[in-house]
């Protein structure tokens, strides 16, 4: 049965909001058909949470839309396994440090499992896994020839046996973020150093007279030590994308300290522009704010399935908010959000029974394409997406043919799996259980039902009673 077409974006103008212009600016590749995509990884010393990987759906959408619209997409992700401080600027311990010391591992260890766990959750959410995974410990001579370069020609400086980024000699610094760096305190962006010429001045490479306990180092011209963060994405993005590449993403956190350092220094080190579009995810804020390892903040993927969610429902909830808006978590707004996922699922399902062999896109359906597409088009709005795609879910005039073909398009962008997802049988156990729990709502036994809803929502399994009868659906 032929049911999926392809997405036709032939004349339709795709639309990014650059935040270093601060516009919405057409896109406009730097070699026709190609696209070097670069997104700040993970910070393998915990679990990623659930506002962590916000960010990198809302790359995974920038990225299907990109080869949706025929790119060839070079997607390169960096994985920081040292040198990245408590305080995104210089202070605090390296927090690979820090959670070898709670867990009493070494950071290797800690690096390799957490990036495993990263991975693990980035597939439950059907995140493509990027071309290039490069770890930070495996560049260490890059880093170290960029900042020699960066010595050499005067922009950094050695004190004490630390390098430091001398701000005053990049005279745009403060455009990309709007700072105002004389109105600042040194703890409004990092901690009091006295090696530093000026303390908006960013380390490059620290030495032993810093951190004489860090347990990650290695040799450089400048003492035994590691890398700053900074140069590490600087370092990695020019080795795999070159020294000007297209797009750089990451949360909007990184606007005024990493990705303001990370351009200060490459684009000294390469002498031109380095990126030519700025992209920012906004953040997920809970109840009690933004959310945060450092607050002890471990809402993971894995809760959420513990919690009775399919982790594409939280996908879908994503998708509800443009990822330039703030999106507040809420399990209420999670259960709306798995209502209405499962529900396409289950319409998935009957428009493949009830489609023919042979579908024509009629014109209705064209006109609906087309919309969908110039919502995508239009800085990755997903909301607008998702509204044009229960228009065609709810729409008369549309055959249940042209209803799979169009949402199996749409999924494309989505990520949601909807033409995959096939409606598992139950075993013999789970089967008995939910004859066991039809036998005690008939008896008027309501606590004995309810009992064995939890039993068989504990295994994935939500049950729904109605008039006619109990149905149910798998929530894992």
């Amino acid at each position: 049965m032929t049911t999926t077409i392809s997405a036709d974006t032939r004349n339709i103008a795709l639309q990014l909001f650059n935040t270093a212009s601060r516009t919405l600016e057409p896109f406009r590749p730097i070699v026709p058909g190609k696209v070097g995509l670069y997104t700040c990884g993970p910070t393998v010393y915990h679990y990623a949470h659930i506002g962590n990987m916000r960010t990198y759906v809302f790359e995974d959408i920038l990225r299907r839309t990109l080869e949706c619209f025929g790119y060839d997409v070079d997607h390169v992700m960096n994985i920081t396994d040292v040198g990245h401080l408590q305080s995104d600027a210089d202070s605090g311990d390296d927090k690979m440090a820090v959670a070898a010391s709670r867990e009493q591992k070494s950071p290797w260890d800690i690096a390799r499992h957490y990036e495993a766990e990263f991975f693990r959750h980035s597939e439950m959410l059907r995140i493509a896994r990027p071309k290039t995974v490069c770890r930070a410990t495996e560049h260490i001579p890059e880093m170290i020839a960029m900042v020699e370069k960066l010595v050499k020609d005067g922009y950094a400086y050695v004190s004490q046996g630390n390098v430091y980024f001398d701000v005053a000699k990049f005279g745009r610094y403060t455009e990309f973020a709007g700072l105002v760096l004389d109105q600042q305190t040194s703890s409004d962006r990092v901690e009091h150093d006295e090696r530093k010429r000026n303390q908006a001045d960013f380390a490059l490479w620290f030495s032993q007279s810093k951190f004489p306990n860090q347990i990650m180092k290695w040799e450089s011209p400048w003492g035994v030590g590691f890398p700053g963060w900074h140069i590490e994405c600087s370092a990695m993005a020019s080795k795999y994308l070159g020294t000007h590449f297209d797009i750089h993403c990451g949360g909007i956190d990184h606007i005024p300290v990493h990705h303001t350092n990370e351009i200060a220094q490459s684009e000294c080190c390469h002498g031109h522009k380095w990126v030519n579009y700025w992209l920012h995810g906004e953040f997920l804020n809970v109840d009690a704010g933004k959310m945060s390892k450092s607050k002890g903040d471990t809402l993971t993927v894995d809760t959420l399935v513990r919690d009775g969610y399919d982790p594409l429902d939280y996908r879908y909830l994503l998708l509800t908010t443009h990822y330039r808006s703030e999106l507040r978590f809420s399990y209420a707004a999670l259960s709306q959000a798995r209502t209405a996922h499962q529900g396409l699922r289950e319409r998935m399902r009957e428009w493949k029974a009830a489609a023919t062999d042979t579908v024509e896109i009629g014109r209705e359906a064209q006109s609906l394409r087309s919309k969908f597409w110039e919502a995508v088009a239009n800085d990755l709005h997903m909301p607008t997406a998702l509204a044009i795609g229960w228009a065609v879910a709810k729409s008369e005039a549309l055959h249940p043919g042209e209803k799979l073909a169009l949402w199996s398009e749409f999924d494309t962008v989505f990520g949601l799996g909807l033409a995959e997802h096939r409606r598992r049988e139950l075993n013999a156990e789970q089967q008995r259980l939910l004859d066991e729990r039809a036998a005690a709502r008939a008896a008027r036994n309501w606590a004995e039902s309810d009992r064995l809803r939890d039993v068989l929502a504990a295994q994935g399994i939500q049950v729904k009673d109605s008039k006619t009868g109990t149905d149910w659906t798998w929530i894992v």
